[in-house]
Protein backbone atom coordinates (compact mmCIF):
# COMPACT_ATOMS: atom_id res chain seq x y z
CA UNK A 1 0.00 0.00 0.00
CA UNK A 2 1.91 3.32 -1.18
CA UNK A 3 0.09 6.21 1.60
CA UNK A 4 1.89 8.90 2.56
CA UNK A 5 0.79 11.42 4.87
CA UNK A 6 2.00 14.33 7.66
CA UNK A 7 1.57 13.21 11.19
CA UNK A 8 1.94 15.73 13.60
CA UNK A 9 1.91 15.29 17.87
CA UNK A 10 1.42 18.42 19.91
CA UNK A 11 -0.67 19.78 22.67
CA UNK A 12 -3.02 22.49 23.20
CA UNK A 13 -6.08 22.28 25.91
CA UNK A 14 -9.69 22.19 25.95
CA UNK A 15 -12.50 23.21 28.34
CA UNK A 16 -15.45 21.99 29.41
CA UNK A 17 -16.49 21.81 32.85
CA UNK A 18 -20.16 19.88 33.32
CA UNK A 19 -21.03 19.83 36.82
CA UNK A 20 -24.11 18.44 38.38
CA UNK A 21 -25.11 18.62 41.75
CA UNK A 22 -24.38 15.48 44.44
CA UNK A 23 -28.15 13.90 45.48
CA UNK A 24 -30.05 16.70 44.00
CA UNK A 25 -28.88 16.66 40.76
CA UNK A 26 -29.08 19.99 40.00
CA UNK A 27 -26.74 21.34 37.66
CA UNK A 28 -23.90 24.21 38.71
CA UNK A 29 -22.48 25.32 35.63
CA UNK A 30 -23.35 26.56 32.15
CA UNK A 31 -23.66 23.41 29.35
CA UNK A 32 -20.56 22.01 27.53
CA UNK A 33 -20.72 24.58 24.96
CA UNK A 34 -20.28 27.59 27.57
CA UNK A 35 -18.05 26.31 29.67
CA UNK A 36 -15.24 28.55 31.58
CA UNK A 37 -11.43 27.98 31.22
CA UNK A 38 -9.90 24.78 32.37
CA UNK A 39 -9.72 23.53 35.61
CA UNK A 40 -7.94 20.79 37.60
CA UNK A 41 -9.74 17.49 36.60
CA UNK A 42 -12.09 16.92 39.84
CA UNK A 43 -11.73 13.68 41.95
CA UNK A 44 -13.65 11.03 41.44
CA UNK A 45 -16.19 11.68 43.97
CA UNK A 46 -17.01 15.19 42.24
CA UNK A 47 -20.30 14.56 40.41
CA UNK A 48 -18.72 17.15 37.26
CA UNK A 49 -16.31 15.84 34.17
CA UNK A 50 -13.45 18.63 33.56
CA UNK A 51 -12.03 18.52 30.37
CA UNK A 52 -8.82 19.93 29.28
CA UNK A 53 -8.58 23.50 27.41
CA UNK A 54 -8.75 22.56 23.49
CA UNK A 55 -9.67 25.11 20.97
CA UNK A 56 -11.29 23.15 17.49
CA UNK A 57 -10.67 24.23 13.93
CA UNK A 58 -12.56 27.27 12.32
CA UNK A 59 -11.99 25.74 8.91
CA UNK A 60 -10.77 22.67 6.91
CA UNK A 61 -7.22 24.02 6.11
CA UNK A 62 -5.45 21.64 3.84
CA UNK A 63 -7.58 18.99 5.39
CA UNK A 64 -10.24 20.64 3.23
CA UNK A 65 -12.04 18.24 0.76
CA UNK A 66 -9.72 15.43 1.79
CA UNK A 67 -11.21 11.55 3.63
CA UNK A 68 -11.28 11.17 7.27
CA UNK A 69 -11.93 7.59 7.65
CA UNK A 70 -13.59 6.91 10.97
CA UNK A 71 -13.60 3.10 12.81
CA UNK A 72 -16.31 3.06 15.51
CA UNK A 73 -17.42 0.73 18.05
CA UNK A 74 -20.89 -0.08 16.80
CA UNK A 75 -23.65 1.14 15.25
CA UNK A 76 -26.37 -0.51 17.18
CA UNK A 77 -27.07 1.53 20.21
CA UNK A 78 -28.61 4.98 19.47
CA UNK A 79 -25.05 6.04 21.38
CA UNK A 80 -23.32 5.27 18.48
CA UNK A 81 -25.88 6.80 16.29
CA UNK A 82 -25.12 9.76 18.36
CA UNK A 83 -21.40 9.90 18.39
CA UNK A 84 -22.21 9.56 13.92
CA UNK A 85 -24.41 12.46 13.73
CA UNK A 86 -21.78 14.61 15.76
CA UNK A 87 -18.56 13.28 13.80
CA UNK A 88 -20.86 13.41 10.02
CA UNK A 89 -21.90 16.89 10.45
CA UNK A 90 -19.01 18.06 12.16
CA UNK A 91 -17.20 17.06 9.31
CA UNK A 92 -19.92 18.96 7.04
CA UNK A 93 -19.52 21.97 8.57
CA UNK A 94 -15.96 21.87 7.98
CA UNK A 95 -15.75 21.09 4.77
CA UNK A 96 -14.07 17.65 4.55
CA UNK A 97 -15.43 14.15 3.86
CA UNK A 98 -16.24 11.48 6.72
CA UNK A 99 -16.74 7.98 6.47
CA UNK A 100 -18.11 5.84 9.37
CA UNK A 101 -18.26 2.64 10.29
CA UNK A 102 -18.59 -0.44 12.72
CA UNK A 103 -19.50 -3.54 13.64
CA UNK A 104 -22.86 -4.88 14.36
CA UNK A 105 -22.10 -5.89 17.71
CA UNK A 106 -19.22 -5.00 20.18
CA UNK A 107 -18.20 -8.26 20.54
CA UNK A 108 -16.87 -8.54 17.03
CA UNK A 109 -13.29 -7.23 17.14
CA UNK A 110 -11.91 -9.26 14.33
CA UNK A 111 -14.65 -7.89 11.84
CA UNK A 112 -13.88 -4.06 13.39
CA UNK A 113 -9.94 -4.54 12.37
CA UNK A 114 -11.50 -5.82 8.89
CA UNK A 115 -12.79 -2.59 8.78
CA UNK A 116 -9.89 -0.65 9.79
CA UNK A 117 -7.69 -2.53 7.10
CA UNK A 118 -10.68 -1.29 4.61
CA UNK A 119 -10.18 2.65 5.89
CA UNK A 120 -6.46 2.44 5.81
CA UNK A 121 -6.07 0.92 2.00
CA UNK A 122 -8.66 4.12 1.11
CA UNK A 123 -5.36 6.16 1.57
CA UNK A 124 -7.35 8.49 4.43
CA UNK A 125 -5.90 12.01 5.07
CA UNK A 126 -6.89 10.97 9.06
CA UNK A 127 -8.68 7.75 11.14
CA UNK A 128 -10.22 8.13 13.77
CA UNK A 129 -10.29 4.67 15.92
CA UNK A 130 -12.40 3.53 18.98
CA UNK A 131 -11.17 0.00 19.69
CA UNK A 132 -13.20 -2.53 21.03
CA UNK A 133 -9.69 -4.45 22.02
CA UNK A 134 -7.39 -1.93 23.52
CA UNK A 135 -4.39 -4.36 22.45
CA UNK A 136 -5.72 -6.18 19.24
CA UNK A 137 -5.11 -3.72 16.59
CA UNK A 138 -1.50 -2.84 17.14
CA UNK A 139 -0.17 -3.90 14.07
CA UNK A 140 -2.79 -1.93 11.76
CA UNK A 141 -1.68 1.29 14.11
CA UNK A 142 2.24 0.35 13.25
CA UNK A 143 0.89 0.53 9.58
CA UNK A 144 -0.96 3.66 9.58
CA UNK A 145 1.96 5.31 11.27
CA UNK A 146 4.69 4.56 8.88
CA UNK A 147 2.52 5.71 6.38
CA UNK A 148 2.17 8.90 8.23
CA UNK A 149 -1.49 8.89 8.52
CA UNK A 150 -2.40 10.61 12.08
CA UNK A 151 -4.67 8.37 14.15
CA UNK A 152 -7.25 9.57 16.52
CA UNK A 153 -8.28 7.92 19.36
CA UNK A 154 -12.15 8.51 20.28
CA UNK A 155 -14.35 7.04 23.42
CA UNK A 156 -12.17 3.82 23.83
CA UNK A 157 -8.61 3.82 23.39
CA UNK A 158 -5.77 1.82 22.63
CA UNK A 159 -2.49 0.53 24.41
CA UNK A 160 -0.10 2.48 22.39
CA UNK A 161 1.45 5.88 22.01
CA UNK A 162 0.70 6.08 18.04
CA UNK A 163 -2.97 7.69 18.35
CA UNK A 164 -1.58 11.43 18.82
CA UNK A 165 -4.77 12.23 20.86
CA UNK A 166 -7.58 10.22 22.37
CA UNK A 167 -11.09 11.65 22.63
CA UNK A 168 -13.01 10.35 25.42
CA UNK A 169 -14.69 10.62 28.69
CA UNK A 170 -12.60 10.79 31.98
CA UNK A 171 -14.38 7.15 32.70
CA UNK A 172 -12.80 6.70 35.89
CA UNK A 173 -13.73 9.83 37.43
CA UNK A 174 -17.32 9.52 36.28
CA UNK A 175 -17.67 5.72 37.26
CA UNK A 176 -16.37 6.97 40.54
CA UNK A 177 -19.61 9.36 40.91
CA UNK A 178 -21.56 6.18 40.13
CA UNK A 179 -20.28 4.65 43.01
CA UNK A 180 -20.86 7.52 45.13
CA UNK A 181 -24.56 7.93 44.08
CA UNK A 182 -25.37 3.98 44.65
CA UNK A 183 -23.92 4.27 47.97
CA UNK A 184 -25.82 7.27 48.90
CA UNK A 185 -29.04 5.37 47.80
CA UNK A 186 -28.63 2.39 49.42
CA UNK A 187 -27.71 3.61 52.74
CA UNK A 188 -23.81 3.25 52.02
CA UNK A 189 -23.89 -0.55 53.31
CA UNK A 190 -25.35 -3.96 51.37
CA UNK A 191 -24.35 -6.38 48.51
CA UNK A 192 -24.20 -4.15 44.66
CA UNK A 193 -23.12 -6.08 41.56
CA UNK A 194 -21.88 -4.91 37.91
CA UNK A 195 -22.56 -5.70 34.52
CA UNK A 196 -20.01 -4.11 32.02
CA UNK A 197 -19.92 -4.55 28.41
CA UNK A 198 -16.65 -5.69 27.73
CA UNK A 199 -13.21 -6.25 29.62
CA UNK A 200 -11.23 -5.61 26.24
CA UNK A 201 -12.00 -1.90 25.58
CA UNK A 202 -10.93 0.92 27.81
CA UNK A 203 -14.22 2.06 28.43
CA UNK A 204 -15.14 -1.68 29.56
CA UNK A 205 -12.15 -1.97 32.32
CA UNK A 206 -11.71 1.85 32.92
CA UNK A 207 -15.54 2.02 33.96
CA UNK A 208 -15.23 -1.12 36.13
CA UNK A 209 -12.43 -0.44 38.23
CA UNK A 210 -13.67 3.41 38.49
CA UNK A 211 -16.51 2.13 40.02
CA UNK A 212 -15.03 -1.07 42.15
CA UNK A 213 -12.04 1.16 43.35
CA UNK A 214 -14.31 4.00 44.35
CA UNK A 215 -16.24 1.94 46.15
CA UNK A 216 -13.39 -0.16 48.29
CA UNK A 217 -11.74 3.48 48.77
CA UNK A 218 -14.92 5.26 49.92
CA UNK A 219 -17.33 2.89 50.75
CA UNK A 220 -16.13 -0.71 53.18
CA UNK A 221 -19.54 -1.55 54.47
CA UNK A 222 -20.79 -2.07 50.23
CA UNK A 223 -19.65 -5.19 48.92
CA UNK A 224 -19.24 -5.90 45.57
CA UNK A 225 -20.49 -9.14 45.26
CA UNK A 226 -20.22 -9.48 41.35
CA UNK A 227 -18.87 -8.31 37.93
CA UNK A 228 -19.93 -9.58 35.30
CA UNK A 229 -19.37 -9.03 31.19
CA UNK A 230 -22.79 -8.89 29.07
CA UNK A 231 -21.55 -7.71 25.71
CA UNK A 232 -23.44 -4.26 25.57
CA UNK A 233 -26.43 -6.74 24.78
CA UNK A 234 -29.71 -6.22 26.41
CA UNK A 235 -30.53 -10.16 26.47
CA UNK A 236 -27.43 -11.53 27.72
CA UNK A 237 -27.28 -8.49 30.56
CA UNK A 238 -31.02 -9.28 31.63
CA UNK A 239 -29.46 -12.89 32.07
CA UNK A 240 -26.82 -12.20 33.92
CA UNK A 241 -28.53 -9.83 36.51
CA UNK A 242 -31.19 -12.66 36.73
CA UNK A 243 -28.25 -14.84 38.24
CA UNK A 244 -27.34 -12.73 39.98
CA UNK A 245 -29.81 -11.48 42.18
CA UNK A 246 -30.88 -15.50 42.56
CA UNK A 247 -27.60 -15.93 43.78
CA UNK A 248 -27.89 -12.79 45.98
CA UNK A 249 -31.33 -12.48 47.06
CA UNK A 250 -29.93 -9.73 49.64
CA UNK A 251 -28.57 -7.28 46.28
CA UNK A 252 -29.92 -3.91 46.95
CA UNK A 253 -28.06 -2.35 43.91
CA UNK A 254 -26.67 -2.63 39.98
CA UNK A 255 -24.59 -0.60 38.41
CA UNK A 256 -24.71 -1.23 34.15
CA UNK A 257 -21.82 0.29 32.56
CA UNK A 258 -23.25 1.07 29.06
CA UNK A 259 -26.43 1.70 27.37
CA UNK A 260 -27.01 -2.09 26.75
CA UNK A 261 -25.89 -3.05 30.21
CA UNK A 262 -28.10 -1.14 31.73
CA UNK A 263 -31.44 -2.25 29.24
CA UNK A 264 -30.90 -6.36 30.21
CA UNK A 265 -30.59 -5.01 33.97
CA UNK A 266 -34.00 -2.65 33.76
CA UNK A 267 -35.61 -5.91 31.90
CA UNK A 268 -34.07 -7.81 34.80
CA UNK A 269 -35.74 -6.12 37.67
CA UNK A 270 -38.84 -5.77 35.89
CA UNK A 271 -39.65 -9.48 34.73
CA UNK A 272 -38.07 -10.29 38.53
CA UNK A 273 -40.62 -8.33 40.42
CA UNK A 274 -37.74 -6.01 41.68
CA UNK A 275 -38.38 -2.93 40.37
CA UNK A 276 -37.98 -0.25 43.54
CA UNK A 277 -36.29 -2.95 45.17
CA UNK A 278 -33.12 -2.91 44.41
CA UNK A 279 -31.47 0.20 42.80
CA UNK A 280 -30.10 0.56 39.09
CA UNK A 281 -27.72 3.51 37.93
CA UNK A 282 -26.49 3.10 34.84
CA UNK A 283 -24.52 4.62 31.99
CA UNK A 284 -25.56 6.96 28.55
CA UNK A 285 -29.33 7.30 27.62
CA UNK A 286 -31.59 5.57 25.27
CA UNK A 287 -35.60 6.06 25.53
CA UNK A 288 -35.79 3.14 27.85
CA UNK A 289 -32.88 4.60 30.12
CA UNK A 290 -34.70 8.23 30.09
CA UNK A 291 -37.99 6.42 30.80
CA UNK A 292 -36.66 4.41 33.62
CA UNK A 293 -34.91 7.62 35.57
CA UNK A 294 -38.07 9.61 34.98
CA UNK A 295 -40.36 7.35 36.39
CA UNK A 296 -38.12 5.93 39.47
CA UNK A 297 -37.25 2.78 38.19
CA UNK A 298 -33.57 3.61 37.61
CA UNK A 299 -32.22 5.71 40.44
CA UNK A 300 -29.86 7.68 37.70
CA UNK A 301 -26.92 7.58 35.26
CA UNK A 302 -24.12 8.98 34.02
CA UNK A 303 -24.19 11.25 30.57
CA UNK A 304 -21.37 11.64 28.11
CA UNK A 305 -21.62 13.94 25.47
CA UNK A 306 -21.53 11.59 22.21
CA UNK A 307 -22.05 14.55 19.81
CA UNK A 308 -19.17 15.79 20.87
CA UNK A 309 -17.55 12.74 20.97
CA UNK A 310 -17.89 12.76 17.36
CA UNK A 311 -17.55 16.34 16.85
CA UNK A 312 -14.03 16.63 18.06
CA UNK A 313 -12.75 13.90 16.92
CA UNK A 314 -13.01 14.87 13.63
CA UNK A 315 -11.65 18.64 15.17
CA UNK A 316 -8.87 16.80 16.18
CA UNK A 317 -7.95 14.56 12.85
CA UNK A 318 -8.29 18.14 10.91
CA UNK A 319 -5.62 19.51 13.42
CA UNK A 320 -3.34 16.84 13.03
CA UNK A 321 -3.59 16.74 9.58
CA UNK A 322 -2.95 20.43 9.00
CA UNK A 323 0.31 20.11 11.44
CA UNK A 324 -1.13 21.44 14.76
CA UNK A 325 -0.43 20.53 18.05
CA UNK A 326 -2.62 18.06 19.85
CA UNK A 327 -3.02 17.22 24.18
CA UNK A 328 -2.83 13.17 24.95
CA UNK A 329 -6.40 13.30 25.94
CA UNK A 330 -9.75 15.83 24.69
CA UNK A 331 -11.87 14.75 27.51
CA UNK A 332 -15.93 15.49 26.66
CA UNK A 333 -16.72 15.35 30.06
CA UNK A 334 -19.81 14.57 31.66
CA UNK A 335 -23.15 15.02 33.87
CA UNK A 336 -24.59 12.85 36.54
CA UNK A 337 -28.76 12.99 35.70
CA UNK A 338 -31.84 11.91 37.85
CA UNK A 339 -35.26 12.57 37.67
CA UNK A 340 -34.58 15.98 39.59
CA UNK A 341 -32.21 17.13 36.63
CA UNK A 342 -33.41 15.61 33.70
CA UNK A 343 -35.33 18.34 31.99
CA UNK A 344 -32.25 20.82 32.64
CA UNK A 345 -31.05 22.53 29.22
CA UNK A 346 -27.70 21.22 29.74
CA UNK A 347 -28.62 17.80 30.23
CA UNK A 348 -30.82 17.68 27.62
CA UNK A 349 -28.33 18.86 25.30
CA UNK A 350 -26.42 15.67 25.49
CA UNK A 351 -29.22 13.08 25.91
CA UNK A 352 -30.16 10.84 23.23
CA UNK A 353 -33.14 8.45 22.47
Amino acid sequence: MKLTRVTSLAAGSMALMIVASACSGSAATPAPSKAPAATAAPAASSDSGAASAYTPPTDAGTAKGKTIAIVSKGEQHQFWQAVKKGALDEAAKLGVTATYTGPATESEVDKQLTMLTTALSGNPAAVCFAALDSKAAGALLKQAKDANIPVIGFDSGVDSDIPVTTVATDNIAAAGVEADKLAALIGDSGKVAVIVHDQTSQTGTTRRDGFVNQMKAKHPNIQVVDVQYGAGDPVKSADIAKAIMTKNPDLKGFFGANEGSIKGILNALKETGNEGKIVAVGYDSGQQQLDAITSGVEAGAITQNPVGIGAKCVDAAIDAVNGKTLPKNIDTGFYWFDKTNINNPEIQAVLYK
